[in-house]
């Protein structure tokens, strides 16, 4: 007998009770045969019973379902006891809602299989009221990562819609570009590896920013252990991320700190103008004002800067230091500001700058006199607005910083001559204090030279008790024009050569240095041309190319990076223009 001519077990007035029943019910021969379908099924699927007996039951079911449907039907007929299956159905209008099937055998007498009965309820609702009453995003993927579902929280978070969520695109929308080949490559394996996995990445937010995530992915697997489906939630890890960040760029700025052999540690001296100057720092130190240190070069500006800085109430954060004249122009601003991948050629990867790094703490710009016109702009934004934008990138960052500079230039006649805006001038100036060259703190010498006689000593296994009192008195009668600086080059090199307790410094060195001028400004006026004499034979030589193997900083045996600084401050044209001669 055929499907057609067996009885069914469905009586037309069974049937009308069936047909009002809030669930898609159906009966079945023992063969898997469609036998009855009630009103309900029939408008979900927007078929008649002829159309849904004539089609395979795979026509209404989810494709990425129909295997493990397969499974659970050959193990129904199997065991004929009663079970349960979770499933999409399609609707009429091409939409599937998840359902959960139960199935019922039904026996003869004889123990005989005679029908199957089934109901299938709709749990699409419950499911995701389920997944959007948790405040995470929650994206539920197929076995091959394709995404079936999201969350109403995701959809928030990312401002795209069901549709856009399915759509193949999704993946290269929602992540960062310079994420999406190493995620694709790590989300693979993890996917073919059947375990639960985790990836951090960058999402696209709806507001446009780029937030770090951490994904983690979990398999549901059915009792074969094959993965049917793949849960994916995402946490929020960006202010981790960036604390990383900062601490490994403030570490990076430790380093180098180390490296860099400080002026010395601590402040000496008790004469009368350095009193005053520890007065003001002692008053400002402890606000947010911007600070302005003015003083001729090797007075201890940056000593200055890092007193304001252990005195402020931002000690226990960073304190980054930024010489603006030894960094060449063209990389200035992203050494301030940071650069993107790809903003420029060698920018391999993203990198925070030095006002990131500063977050919380202060950050200190040595030679402010010789930042470029075109990042004085942009410094100035950030005093305005306290934001910025790394290079190649127009997402503005807020920063909390306290800012401090030193020069040891006229920045007035800086901005008289254009190369300094005035706008900004007014904006450091807001508390300056001017450090006292050495030649005005004469009765600080000794103390100075007791201070740099201990520190050398030590590092040099001496033992030096004593300095010889007419070696003092040469140094306090020198008018030191390299200041500190150069007093501590001096009282270095006479601890090196002490071969007794007592300190001896050879006069000859400090006449060396003043030249055999009338004076030692006029002495340094003269040094100073010359230098300029064989900065300018260099580039002549170079036709103006000051870097590589045939640059003029190889012909003068000094980093690219000093001689750069060496023009800028002397004035040098590299093109061939001489500087006149100092008078």
């Amino acid at each position: 007998m055929n499907t057609n001519e067996r009885q069914s077990p469905v009586s037309s007035e069974l049937r009308s009770c069936i047909d009002r029943v809030p669930a898609l019910a159906w009966s079945a021969l023992p063969d898997g045969s469609l036998d009855f379908l009630n009103q309900r099924f029939q408008d979900y699927t927007g078929l008649t019973p002829d159309q849904l007996r004539g089609l395979r039951w795979q026509s209404i079911v989810h494709g990425d379902d129909i295997q493990q449907v397969e499974v659970w039907w050959g193990e129904l007929r199997q065991s004929q006891e009663e079970s349960t299956k979770t499933v999409r159905l399609r609707r009429f209008d091409g939409k599937y809602r998840w359902f959960q099937i139960a199935a019922s055998p039904v026996h003869d007498d004889h123990g005989k299989l005679v029908f199957w009965y089934g109901i299938n309820t709709d749990i699409d609702d419950l499911k995701r009221t389920i997944t959007d009453a948790i405040r995470q995003s929650i994206v539920v993927l197929a076995p091959d990562g394709t995404t079936l579902y999201a969350n109403r929280v995701a959809l928030e978070d990312t401002g795209l819609t069901p549709g856009e969520v399915n759509n193949q695109g999704f993946f290269a929308r929602a992540f960062h570009p310079d994420d999406i080949d190493r995620v694709r490559e790590e989300r693979l394996e993890g996917l073919m590896r059947g375990e639960p996995f985790e990836l951090e990445m960058r999402s696209l937010f709806k507001h446009g920013q780029y937030r770090w995530q951490l994904i983690q992915y979990n398999p549901l697997k059915n009792e074969h252990g094959q993965v049917i489906r793949w849960y994916a939630t995402a946490t929020d890890i960006d202010d981790r991320k960036k604390t990383e960040e900062q601490l490994r760029n403030e570490n990076l700025v430790l380093r180098e700190e180390i490296d860099r052999s400080s002026m010395f540690e601590e402040i000496v001296g008790s004469c009368k103008p350095m009193r005053q100057v520890l007065k003001q720092v002692e008053k400002v130190a402890p606000s947010d004002s911007t600070v302005l240190i003015l003083g001729e070069t090797g007075t201890g500006k940056e000593l200055i800067a890092r007193a304001l800085h252990r005195r402020s109430k931002r000690a226990t954060r960073a304190f980054v230091r930024v010489n603006c004249a030894a960094i060449p122009q063209s990389l200035i601003a992203s050494e301030l500001f940071g650069h993107e991948k790809g903003a420029f050629t060698g920018a391999l990867q993203r990198r925070l700058g030095r006002f990131e790094a500063a977050d919380g703490g202060t950050l200190f710009l040595d030679e402010i006199g010789d930042l470029p016109v075109e990042t004085q702009i942009a410094l100035l934004r950030v005093l305005q607005e306290r934001e910025f934008e790394r290079v190649g990138s127009n997402q503005p960052i807020s920063v909390d910083v306290r800012l401090i500079t030193a020069t040891n230039r006229d920045l007035p006649a800086a901005v008289a001559a254009g190369t300094f805006r005035q706008d900004l001038f007014y904006r450091l100036n807001v508390f300056p204090i001017a450090v006292p060259p050495l030649r005005e703190r004469g009765e600080d010498i000794p103390l100075l030279v007791e201070y740099f006689v201990a520190r050398f000593s030590k590092g040099a296994g001496k033992n030096i008790r004593n300095i010889n009192k007419d070696s003092l008195e040469i140094l306090r009668a020198y008018p030191w024009p390299g200041n500190i600086r150069e007093l501590q080059n001096v009282v270095e090199r006479a601890v090196i050569l002490c071969e007794t307790d007592t300190l001896v410094v050879d006069e000859s060195w400090l006449k060396r240095e003043s030249g055999d001028s009338s004076g030692p400004h006029e002495g340094l006026s003269a040094l100073a041309d010359r230098e300029v004499e064989m900065i300018e034979a260099a580039l002549a030589e170079s036709h103006g190319r000051i870097a590589g193997p045939s640059g003029a900083a190889a012909k003068l045996g000094i980093p690219r990076q000093t001689l750069e600084s060496k023009i800028r401050r002397l004035g040098i044209d590299r093109y061939g223009k001489k500087r006149a001669p100092s008078r």
